[in-house]
């Protein structure tokens, strides 16, 4: 059984995000207000579904997928895009691979203890935020 990622987790670090944001042309402004943020994530898993909400005081980002099976997803909450989105185990490990215009992007989700994890990718940048279950 994979690793059980119910619960709700407050940032506690982030690490590069700017740079992360720059990659996937998001523009100053919008950056500036973003990198201020400590959102919250609010996840529902159940087997291999999942709603995982990001929420802050600026906008909220829900997801809800199941492992293993591609769907088109909107980003018009981050980047404005649209990708072709699949996600899968690797171990314990929630593994994302977004298709579209900007190369190598994804992220990793993990849970280490009560923190939770998440390295984002896109066009060879990443950023690492963690987590702490409350």
């Amino acid at each position: 059984m994979p690793a059980d990622y119910n619960g709700y987790w407050k940032m506690i670090a982030s690490d590069n995000f700017d740079e992360y944001l720059k990659a996937l042309d998001v523009n100053v402004a919008i950056r500036k207000i973003a990198t201020l943020l400590k959102p919250d994530k609010d996840i529902t898993q159940d087997g291999d579904h999942f709603i995982i909400k990001t929420l802050s005081t600026f906008k909220n980002y829900n997801m809800d997928f199941v492992v293993g099976q591609e769907f088109e997803e909107d980003l018009s909450g981050v980047d404005d895009r649209k990708c072709m989105t699949t996600i899968s185990w690797d171990g314990d490990k929630l593994v994302c691979v977004q298709k579209g215009e900007k190369e190598g992007r994804g992220w990793t989700h993990w849970i280490e203890g009560d923190e939770l994890h998440l390295e984002l990718r896109a066009c060879g940048v990443v950023c690492k935020q963690v987590f702490k279950k409350s």
